[in-house]
């Protein structure tokens, strides 16, 4: 990436609306953006302070493309620390495309994925930490996961592995100074204080990768599958969660016979709902094949909501969607609770921990099945405003630092040199560094902003 070329993308979706956001970040950002605007009150945008903006024309050539709006930030008060513009002009997807080109007549080139983004942490806007976090926010699905990555995003994350960095360098020094230069007076490095402070570092890594679960969940959702034998209310379920009519309900059994998807979002938690065809014994090939992709996409999710009808009784198929949930954290749903009961509840509390009673017909006992998910995944006391880390690469490094501390304690505990303890202290120090991206490869920077998408 030359640092040099000034670039230029579309920052808003590429799609109809009523507003249009074309960015252009570099040297010469603001003199490039001067040729093709002319400002209604004659001022040129080379004139103008940062963090101000003037209402104008946007022309290519002679030819007048639209009216829109210019604001200048000058470098390096800026999102990617240089002179950047952004044309706010109307939202069509036409127009937009205009002037964009007309950006790039006047000589910026096109922005890859994530290059603004990618400015910013080269130009130490931002740690890569803080930069990952950018698109967290873009994709971001449920109240609680957009505020997940404000936080991380506000440096919640790399304040705690700064302090953790810090006091391991601090600790390295007055080693490696003790080692070097016995004759001066330093102060004798004590075993107990030493493992003391690197257990409270080890207890903190400890607790940022358990978060990682959480992190996920907030990020992606919960996969699951909704299961169940025919015609006991999967697909009235299913569209009650959804909020519309995603699956077809008759009366007729066996009207799902392929797996319908849609993600939803329930107090903050997000999932990822599969409704399966009834799983039962048929003799129909065309039904079969629908059974056994609910049975794989039962055998594959993080949560099983296993549909039984109070309204008929315990059968063998009920036997067999018990036996598939196995030790998949599932909810038992007892649906049909506003019809005369003929089911065996007893069957069902023998294996199912939550158990609760439904009628999707009537959206009554939603608010049960909230809370039952947020105990059956565990993440009633997930809280957002924690800092929690959201992707492999976040947990591997954190993982391999901890190594290294394990094997600092290991090494003290069994009266070897300090000299293995400051090794494996140096190392953990210099994955902290790789997890902010102070020391980081071209190559590890172009993976995190691969997945970005162009404009941000």
């Amino acid at each position: 990436m030359n640092h040099n070329i000034t670039i230029a993308a579309i920052s808003t979706a590429k799609a109809s609306a009523g507003l249009s956001v074309i960015r252009i970040s570099g040297d010469d950002a603001i003199t490039l953006a001067d040729n093709i605007f002319k400002a209604k009150s004659n001022i040129s945008l080379s004139q103008m302070k940062g963090y101000t903006c003037a209402l104008g024309e946007v022309y290519s050539y002679d030819e007048k493309l639209d009216e829109c709006i210019a604001t200048v930030f000058r470098a390096p008060h800026s999102y990617t620390g240089e002179n950047v513009v952004e044309l706010s002009c109307h939202g069509g997807v036409y127009v937009t495309a205009r002037i964009l080109r007309a950006v790039y007549d006047a000589g910026a080139q096109p922005a890859e994925a994530g290059e603004f983004t990618k400015r910013a942490f080269l130009n130490g806007k931002m740690d890569l930490i803080e930069a990952e976090s950018v698109m967290d926010i873009i994709s971001s699905r449920s109240k609680a996961s957009v505020r997940a990555a404000l936080n991380v995003k506000d440096g919640a994350l790399s304040k705690r592995i700064e302090k953790m960095k810090s006091t391991l360098m601090n600790k390295a020094a007055h080693l490696n100074a003790w080692a070097d230069y016995p004759e001066e007076d330093i102060p004798e490095v004590e075993d107990i204080e030493l493992i003391s402070t690197l257990q409270a570092v080890k207890n903190e890594l400890d607790e940022i990768i358990q978060s990682y679960d959480n992190g996920r969940i907030l990020k992606d959702g919960i996969d699951t599958v909704i299961a169940g034998k025919p015609n006991v209310g999967k697909s009235t379920l299913m569209n009650l969660l959804a909020g519309y009519d995603k699956s077809i309900v008759t009366s007729v059994a066996g009207t799902t016979r392929d797996i319908v998807e849609e993600s939803v979002t329930l107090d903050d938690i997000v999932l990822n709902l599969s409704d399966t065809a009834g799983i039962h014994k048929t003799g129909d090939e065309i039904e079969s094949i629908g059974v056994e992709k609910a049975r794989n996409k039962l055998s594959a999710a993080s949560l099983l909501l296993c549909v039984f009808d109070m309204s008929r009784e315990f059968d063998d198929d009920d036997k067999d969607i018990i036996k598939l949930a196995g030790d998949i954290p599932s909810i038992a749903i007892l649906n049909k609770c506003d019809l005369k009961s003929a089911f065996d509840v007893q069957q069902v509390k023998e294996h199912f921990t939550e158990v609760i009673c439904m009628s999707a017909k009537n959206a009554d006992g939603v608010k049960e099945l909230v809370q039952a998910i947020k105990r059956c995944c565990a993440v009633g006391d997930l809280n957002s405003n924690h800092t929690l880390i959201y992707n492999e690469r976040q947990r591997t490094l954190t993982m391999k630092a901890t190594t290294c501390i394990d094997e600092a304690l290991q090494a003290l505990h069994i009266g070897m040199t300090f000299d293995a303890v400051t090794v494996s202290i140096e190392e953990a120090i210099s994955y902290f560094c790789e997890l902010t991206g102070e020391r980081v490869t071209d190559e590890v920077v172009d993976r995190v902003f691969h997945n970005f998408c162009v404009g941000k």
